[in-house]
């Protein structure tokens, strides 16, 4: 009875304090500096370096100062070091003064293009500790000469850095320790000893691989200014070390699980709301066997207690991923926690090894962000770089049909078939555009750019002796994204049916969409309504979303990225940028109004799924999803009320199993009613804390654009199954 008191009383604790950090968290928001904003030591350290004349070189000394000023701030509740001081006004007359001298001496210090997004390959440096490591660079640097020594001399200074910067969160924790009680001490000692040790030497603990793992991926997101590095499979990464505590004694599986939420929490402290992080789990390994672990278990429970944006936990689901781990994320789901999300692991092996990635290699890949796929520990990918509005393309072409008509020109189509031959032609000149700017983009990358403390940890930057941003990384690779495929599909079958049958001509469907179909709303209902529409089991239309992907798929083939004739990558990921694009779009044939937000993926328009959700996912299966490795999302959404049963619960865990076996790339959940988001947004303090999916991530509906609130208000929600 005792025993069961104190795990009780353990357990109590763990929630108190996880509920009083997340609290914390929402009312520190806003108050971090973002690094690309504070460039005072950006300008030292480039002062201090200028008679060094080796580029490399002076980028390895950069990230050394940038690592070393980093101020750590911790309170009295924390269980990992890792969280940024807040910001401080009266730094800005000198940040405004630095950012002017770089523009003005380092123009292209900021280089444009993709960061991050990836996965960092923590394995030599968790196998052979800091220590270890750097002596591994300082062998490599004596064979060397040339570009490739300076190359390892930067990646030996970035090093340097980051045992600085791990030594100084030991610091932190130190520096607490007089005015803190008994048992916090003792929690400050295992703190700042965690820190020393993985300062130099490998890690011997669960505490002390996470504590490695959150300070590398927080110093490359700093000082390399790599954007949204992932945590990424936490159950693969730290498994080891969690069987050997458990196996010691030294560790139980809620002290697992109170760091597991320090974790997130430290994720949320430091991401920007608006954007996303990504927690991967389960999957199989190069023989085919099942990864999940209990691990995977706990970084799904995490979400529980946390309840904040950050991270998603993705599920790579195949056929031999245990119920149990899908039924944890369904319970989940079902409370109206929307974090968790299920990839399709065949498909998306399918697609890695359709852009040339071996079958040994296939199953280590990550979300990046929201659904991009990036292999595991070796990409330089660049994601949704660029997107396309595709409904905008559209519009173009309609405008240039009608214009060749009356002008009596060449080039009218005179059936639908060579009007989507045009349309095709127009969205591969815009896709020869949007890679020819990415490659001038990592053009620019190569000359001024230079993340050694992120090339140290991708391979295979240490063995060929190359920066990331020079193409060391073994997949290099760029994935760009097509927005509005619904809406696209829904207004080429009115065109068909209207201006190549017994309709509307061309130039009268562009008339209402230029009108935004003011004085024709009658019409307007028609062209919505009386028309199929894609998410319908309707093979008229569900075919042309398939045409306009193997079409992208077809034009992005043509294209060759730098700097190794890599191939560019589609996608139908989306982000924001549904909302963003739907925005600066006029009316479109399929009954849309000018400014409405496009589809917010693979799935079908907003509210046009009228046979519910069984058919939405026939129909958005009914075309091969692997090509799109740049990343596809499928949103569903229910009210809250419908989960009241474990059966209900079965059902839709049944739902989202017949969408991954048809072959979906990944899927996620919105359970929360209509009449929730209304009052939320009308009483915006009260729901502060309310978490939603969008486009793949996940956002507060609070602070999202009263646009992209009304979006999520517009999406079909489902009352049964």
């Amino acid at each position: 009875m005792a025993e069961v008191m104190t795990a009780l009383t353990a357990e109590t604790r763990a929630a108190a304090r996880a509920e009083t950090l997340r609290r914390r968290c929402l009312e520190r928001k806003g108050l971090l500096a973002s690094p690309r904003q504070d460039h005072r030591h950006v300008a030292a350290s480039l002062r201090a370096s200028e008679g060094e004349a080796s580029w490399p070189v002076r980028r390895g000394l950069l990230t050394r100062d940038l690592l070393a000023w980093f101020p750590f701030a911790l309170d009295d509740q924390e269980l990992l070091l890792g969280r940024m001081a807040p910001d401080r006004p009266e730094w800005q007359a000198e940040r405004e003064e630095a950012k002017a001298w770089l523009a003005a001496r380092y123009p292209d210090v900021f280089t444009p293009g993709q960061t991050g997004h990836c996965e960092l390959d923590l394995s030599r440096l968790l196998a052979l500790g800091l220590d270890g490591l750097r002596a591994d660079v300082e062998r490599r640097l004596a064979a060397a000469e040339g570009a490739q020594a300076e190359t390892y001399q930067s990646f030996a200074h970035a090093l340097d850095g980051l045992a600085v910067f791990i030594e100084h969160a030991a610091d932190t924790a130190e520096e607490a320790l007089p005015h803190a009680s008994p048992e916090r001490r003792a929690e400050l000692a295992l703190m700042a000893g965690a820190c020393r040790r993985v300062a130099h030497q490998p890690p011997a603990t669960f505490r002390e691989a996470l504590q490695l793992l959150w300070l590398a991926v927080l110093a490359v997101q700093h000082a390399n200014y790599a954007s949204l590095v992932q945590p990424g499979h936490l159950d693969r990464t730290l498994w080891p070390y969690y069987r050997d505590d458990l196996a010691a004694g030294r560790l139980k599986r809620e002290g697992a699980l109170e760091l597991l939420e320090a974790l997130y929490l430290l994720l949320n402290e430091q991401i920007a709301d608006g954007l996303a992080i990504g927690v991967m789990v389960g999957g199989r390994d190069a023989q085919g066997r099942d990864l999940t672990n209990d691990l995977s278990y706990l970084c799904l429970e995490a979400l529980r207690r946390t309840r904040l944006i950050y991270p998603t936990v993705g599920i790579c689901w195949h056929e031999g991923t245990p119920p149990e781990l899908v039924e944890l994320a369904v319970e989940l789901i079902a409370a109206g926690i929307p974090n968790p999300a299920l990839f399709g692991d065949e498909t998306i092996q399918r697609g890695l090894r359709m852009y040339g990635v071996p079958p040994q290699e296939s199953w280590n890949y990550v979300n990046s962000t929201c659904v991009e796929i990036t292999p595991s520990g070796s990409s330089n990918v660049w994601v949704a770089s660029p997107y396309f509005s595709v409904p905008k393309l559209l519009l173009d072409e309609i405008a240039a049909q009608v214009g060749a008509s009356r002008s009596g020109g060449r080039g009218v189509a005179l059936t639908f078939e060579e009007f989507l031959a045009r349309y095709g032609a127009r969205l591969g000149q815009a896709i020869a555009e949007g890679a020819a700017q990415q490659n001038r983009n990592r053009e620019r990358r190569q000359r001024h750019g230079g993340k050694p403390l992120q090339s140290v940890l991708t391979r295979d930057c240490l063995e060929r002796g190359r920066d990331i941003d020079d193409g060391g990384a073994r997949y290099n690779w760029v994935e760009c994204s097509f927005v509005g495929l619904a809406n696209l599909a829904d207004a080429l079958a009115v065109i068909r049916e209207e201006a190549y049958g017994d309709g509307l001509s061309l130039a009268e469907l562009k008339a209402l969409c230029d009108a935004d179909f003011a004085g024709h709303e009658a019409e307007r209902q028609r062209l919505l309504n009386r028309h199929p529409k894609y998410g319908n089991v309707c093979p008229e239309v569900d075919e042309l979303v398939g045409w306009v992907v193997a079409l992208a798929r077809g034009e992005c083939a043509k294209q060759r990225m730098l700097p190794d004739d890599s191939p560019f990558v589609p996608g139908a990921f989306c982000w924001i940028q549904h909302e963003r694009l739907g925005r600066e779009c006029g009316a479109t044939p399929d009954g849309r109004k000018a400014g409405f937000p496009f589809a917010d993926g693979g799935g079908p328009a907003q509210g046009r799924e009228k046979h519910g959700p069984t058919s939405a996912i026939l129909s958005t299966t009914c075309w091969d999803h692997a090509p799109l490795i740049g990343g596809l999302a499928y949103n569903l959404k229910f009210g809250k009320s419908l989960f009241a049963t474990p059966e209900a619960r079965e059902r839709l865990r049944d739902l989202l199993l017949t969408y991954l076996r048809r072959g979906g790339f990944e899927t996620q959940v919105n359970v929360v009613d209509a009449e929730t988001l209304r009052r939320a947004q009308r009483e915006p303090e009260a729901y502060r804390d309310l978490v939603v999916r969008i486009g793949g991530y996940t956002d507060y509906f609070a602070r999202l654009s009263p646009q992209m609130q009304s979006e999520i208000i517009a999406r079909t929600e489902f009352a049964g199954f």
